[in-house]
């Protein structure tokens, strides 16, 4: 069995970056667990057609890995995989990936973290998970779907050996991919039926191909980069003020999406429908420049109704709607705050992470459990911010990891978080989030977890999320002495 100091799981951008940032800190004794075949994560398993991120692509990267060759103000899936695969291979991560090695329980035993993995047995001194919450499909558990005798998947597990041409196809569920997916199968299918249980706001897209020229410019005038990423920054901070005091941004973005709808569909029959009845902030708002123009197609149909049963070959809606179909294809998101990966982490006491957290996920800045020690999660419990890019998010834990690490390894101790101190936060967090448009009490999004708590959203700025996991600051851990060795 062999023996690490820290093994990652998951190599899409959270494990990428702890990778890179553990090795520059001279922490190399690293292995990242991966149970796909490449770099990338999400953006790996998103292959479906428009698949493409919903932040400008500055933004959307690295900050010590800067791309001025984006050739979109928004990239698609296939150039963001690229960007991730090739920072990866430039900082080495890919001698310390293990592709193909699934993590199928770690167990902490006093002194350290024992896996067993796809691949056999290993411990770990620290343990960070890196999966993150856009791994799992949520796969709903609808009477019949079983039985349906046509062709039945995921947007996240798209099946490209499946011609839709001429098929009568059933999406169900508007969220994120669907608005991106819907527009490119319409023009192949016979008919699509489209089941939306909840309406979105959509925002047009200012998005465009990046001329050579604009390029070129980007590529040998670095403060040029720098500058547009500072005003494209600015402008997602003003949204997010928008979530966190819901007027006047809000409210001015929701007139916006209101004018958006009215221009784009003229029928005030599929207008209605498509008109959500709450107030934007509360779900995650959505971007596009052909989502009702798609929707107004001919051999589109919107069918305002979430779904009930499938019966043979046909979908029948929660009104008793009913569409005959070939296939469905669900666009029904991820299990986000149930992550699977935490059914598979017991700590000092026993009990699987699952178990501890009983449907309402919590941790110290997001990131440390107590009774879980040395373990980290990057991606955690309540920093989702709704408005600007994950990776400023991974840099900022992943830098308190790093940390948190050196201290363990510089003290020769045992780290794990206070439960007064986890409790403390966790508390701060949900009073920071009474009165933003994330609980909204109209709607209910998939930021509240089974419970109903939001255990989704960060109530506070970016800017602040990074200055708070800036200091590393050990009163708030328990300690115990380590025998591990240290490497050097």
């Amino acid at each position: 069995m062999s023996h690490h100091e820290v093994v990652i799981i998951g190599a899409g951008i959270s494990g990428i970056c702890a990778a890179i940032k553990l090795r520059e800190a001279g922490v190399t004794d690293v292995v990242v667990l991966e149970k796909g075949d490449s770099f990338g994560g999400t953006w790996r398993a998103n292959t479906y057609p428009g698949c493409a991120c919903d932040v400008p692509s500055r933004l959307y990267s690295f900050s010590f890995a800067q791309n001025a060759d984006w050739s979109r103000v928004y990239a698609g899936q296939a150039e963001i995989k690229e960007y991730v695969e090739r920072v990866a291979r430039e900082h080495g991560v890919d001698e310390v990936t293990r592709f193909g090695v699934r993590m199928d329980d770690a167990a902490w035993d006093g002194q350290a973290w024992q896996l067993a993995t796809s691949d056999g047995p290993m411990s770990a001194r620290f343990l960070i998970s890196a999966a993150g919450p856009w791994d799992a499909p949520n796969i709903p558990d609808l009477p019949g779907l079983a039985d349906f005798p046509g062709r039945v998947f995921h947007s996240a597990q798209w099946d490209h050996d499946y011609d839709l041409t001429g098929k009568r196809v059933a999406v169900i569920g508007t969220g994120a991919s669907a608005v991106q997916f819907v527009p490119e199968i319409q023009k192949q299918v016979a008919h699509l039926s489209l089941f939306q249980r909840t309406a979105h706001w959509v925002l047009p897209k200012a998005d465009h191909a990046v001329p050579s020229l604009e390029k070129l410019a980007l590529r040998h005038v670095p403060l040029l980069n720098r500058s547009m990423k500072r005003v494209e920054y600015a402008a997602m901070e003003l949204v997010g003020r928008g979530f966190h005091r819901p007027k006047p941004v809000m409210v001015g973005l929701q007139k916006v999406a209101e004018g958006y709808l009215k221009a784009a569909v003229r029928d005030p029959g599929l207008r209605a429908r498509l008109t959500p009845g709450y107030a934007m902030g509360c779900k995650r708002i959505l971007f596009s420049n052909n989502w009702f123009q798609a929707l107004q197609q001919p051999n589109v149909e919107v069918l305002a109704t979430g779904v009930r049963e499938i019966r043979g070959d046909v979908v029948v809606g929660a009104d008793g709607s009913e569409a005959a179909v070939d296939a469905i294809i669900l666009g029904t998101g991820f299990h986000i705050l149930d992550m699977p990966v935490a059914e598979h982490v017991r700590g000092a006491g026993g009990q699987t992470l699952a178990d501890v957290w009983a449907g309402s996920p919590e941790a110290y800045l997001g990131t440390v459990v107590p009774g879980f020690p040395n373990a980290f999660i990057v991606l955690g419990p309540s920093l989702g911010t709704g408005h600007t890019s994950a990776f400023q998010i991974v840099e900022a834990v992943t830098a308190y990891v790093v940390q948190a690490i050196g201290h363990a390894r510089a003290a020769e101790v045992t780290l794990d978080v206070r439960a007064d101190v986890m409790r403390d936060y966790v508390d701060e967090v949900q009073a920071g989030l009474e009165g933003t448009a994330y609980n909204r009490a109209e709607c209910n999004s998939y930021y509240r977890d089974a419970n109903g708590r939001n255990s989704f959203a960060w109530p506070w700025s970016s800017g602040a999320l990074t200055r708070r996991f800036s200091r590393f600051d050990p009163t708030v851990y328990s300690t115990s002495p380590s025998l591990q060795e240290v490497s050097a």
